[in-house]
């Protein structure tokens, strides 16, 4: 069942919601897709670590499928938290807990956009 929560901020102020989005993990990939299936965002390319029992990504490309397009998604900034564990982890200097395996990202476009995912992955395929 699909948990994810993904909020789009657009420069302009304007933000939409997609509820229930699905979250796959396919070796060094996520893709991240709406509930109706109809748009699919890949983060290909991520430079990863460890800290302690979570996963900390820094992704610096991504790429939109929708409606038959591939759309090329220029990252500025940011990061990817994998919790791969069965229990619940907290982050580094702050109060959040990311759930089993859960994510929590936070990316920002070249365009200005603001994009936050948080769910729990549905699918892993190494």
């Amino acid at each position: 069942m699909a948990t994810g929560t993904v909020v789009i901020a657009q420069r302009d102020g304007s933000t939409k919601t997609y509820s229930d989005v699905r979250i796959i993990i396919w070796s060094e990939s996520m893709a991240v897709t709406s509930s109706d299936g109809r748009g699919t965002v890949v983060f290909g390319k991520a430079s990863c670590t460890k800290v302690g029992e979570l996963v900390k990504c820094l992704p610096w490309d991504a790429t939109l499928f929708q409606n038959g397009t591939k759309l090329h998604v220029a990252l500025q900034s940011g990061t990817v938290w994998l919790n791969p564990s069965n229990d619940y982890q907290s982050l580094n200097d702050s109060s959040e807990k990311i759930a089993p395996h859960g994510v929590l990202l936070a990316v920002r476009t070249k365009r200005g956009t603001y994009v936050t995912l948080t769910g729990i992955v549905d699918e892993v395929h190494r």
